[in-house]
């Protein structure tokens, strides 16, 4: 006979405090911590716990009995159930505040270094539409919202296009208006999916691996260009020309229009064929004057306009002479490597993906840069002693490495390589801590910069300059 579950507790009249990771709110009751999310500091509320530990829980909220004076106004019709944009109910100074509080307590705490004073984070021009790519799926399986279980309505389908929801990889919110990228995506997506309808093109059902729409891809430029990749499960050639047919004679500012036929189990299409329907193969960003090639499968940072602000922090703690020695670890398409070139005598970047690094030497010859050289390999294979003695000790390196942060060997062959500063940029503050309390060995932290890139989420870059103690 098994164990009844035991109920857990409602608690009430509970005055949310501050913002904790990931974008919750967070609370404290009896001393212990709750995490909540969907709230900021200032509401008073009543709460549901959903996970009980002895240290922490976590809870929803049932009802709000206060609402905090600083508490926006969602303005996307999918806020509280998309998994995007959940600071939609902070105003934008007041997610910039929580942002640099999040750098700073990370650095003191994680990195126990010693800090310059930090300036103040940069904020993003734009908070909506800021975005210059988004991927969205198919599915046969609709999220369906309480409104629509109580209804007792019958659908016709549960066919959706939208994102998938948190913690469900099989259930899709069918997804009207993003406010993230250009309005040109929501007017493709949407005329995706209604001519889909009409004409009876089924939609992917993950579990059973069965149906013909799997992905979509949009990619723009601040130059005006704008890419479509429509990933299929299988080939139906009169099926799929005549759609991108119609999305190709309905959206003529398409310049690139692509498709794979994608049979795998999952849904990345970085070891895929990308074909040509329409138009070209690639699309072009611009930034100070260079030209940069991002192709289906290329990595740009996809705030095209703040990325230009966080090169250009980058570039200034870098204290370029045109007389440098530069190594770019974690390269990708050579953006920051071919950015900084102008300003040295010479630039190796390193990147994992030989894709990538085949992008960042079109990148160095389509602007005519001669002084950058790139290597495909694991960074902690690549960048060894004997590396260094062949191509020379860099007089500075520039470091912006996943969210993971760089590995122990890439730490130690940074401090045998004894480069005069590092820029080290970081999604992730918590990581990036952690190897600056390692580089402390040989290295004084000098300057932090926070950088918001993603208005409306808990995410934020950093780029913090090193030099070398004397």
């Amino acid at each position: 006979m098994s164990r009844k579950k035991k109920q857990l507790p409602i608690l009430e009249n509970v005055l949310i405090t501050g913002v904790a990771a990931e974008g919750k709110a967070i609370a404290k009751v009896n001393d212990v911590v709750i995490f909540v999310p969907f709230a900021v500091p200032g509401d008073v509320v009543n709460l549901q716990v959903t996970r009980k530990k002895s240290s922490f829980m976590e809870a929803r909220v049932i009802n709000f009995v206060e609402k905090s004076a600083i508490r926006a106004e969602p303005f996307c019709e999918h806020f509280g159930v998309c998994g995007g944009c959940k600071w939609q109910i902070l105003p934008y100074e007041e997610q910039l505040k929580h942002k640099q509080t999040e750098v700073e307590n990370n650095l003191k705490r994680i990195g126990k270094v010693n800090l310059p004073e930090i300036t103040p984070i940069l904020g993003s021009e734009k908070t909506t539409f800021y975005r210059n790519k988004l991927e969205f799926t198919f599915s046969n399986k609709r999220w369906l919202s309480y409104e629509d279980i109580k209804s007792g309505k019958e659908f016709d389908h549960l066919n959706g296009v939208g994102f998938h929801i948190p913690g469900m990889f099989d259930k899709v919110l069918d997804i009207h208006k993003c406010w993230l990228q250009d309005d040109i995506q929501n007017e493709i997506r949407n005329e995706i999916r209604k001519y889909t309808l009409e004409n009876g093109l089924t939609f992917f059902d993950i579990r059973n691996q069965v149906g013909f729409l799997r992905t979509m891809i949009v990619r723009t430029t601040s130059t005006g260009e704008l890419m479509l990749i429509v990933a299929f499960f299988h080939e139906d050639k009169p099926t799929r020309e005549k759609l991108l047919s119609h999305l190709a004679d309905k959206f003529p500012q398409i310049t690139s229009l692509l498709y794979v036929i994608n049979e795998k189990a999952n849904d990345t299409i970085t070891d895929q064929e990308v074909i040509t329907f329409k138009g070209n193969d690639a699309i072009y960003e611009e930034m100070e004057g260079l030209k940069f090639k991002i192709g289906p499968k290329s990595f740009y940072q996809t705030n095209s306009e703040q990325a230009y602000e966080l090169y250009k922090i980058a570039r200034n703690y870098a204290e370029l002479t045109s007389d440098e020695l530069v190594y770019d670890l974690y390269t990708g398409t050579g953006t920051i490597a071919n950015f900084v070139a102008k300003n040295a005598r010479k630039v190796i970047g390193i990147e994992y993906v030989p894709e990538a690094i085949e992008d960042a030497k079109v990148n160095s010859a389509l602007n005519g840069i001669e002084n950058t050289l790139f290597f495909a390999g694991d960074m902690k294979d690549v960048l060894t002693a004997d590396f260094i003695n062949k191509h020379g000790r860099p007089d500075v390196i520039i470091t912006d490495p996943p969210r993971a942060g760089m590995h122990a060997d890439v730490i130690n062959a940074i401090l045998l390589a004894e480069p005069k500063r590092i820029v080290y940029v970081s999604c992730n503050a918590a990581t990036q801590a952690r190897d600056l309390g390692l580089l402390d060995e040989k290295y004084r932290v000098t300057a932090v910069r926070p950088v918001d890139m993603f208005p409306h989420t808990h995410h934020v870059e950093n780029v913090v300059q090193l030099r070398i103690k004397e």
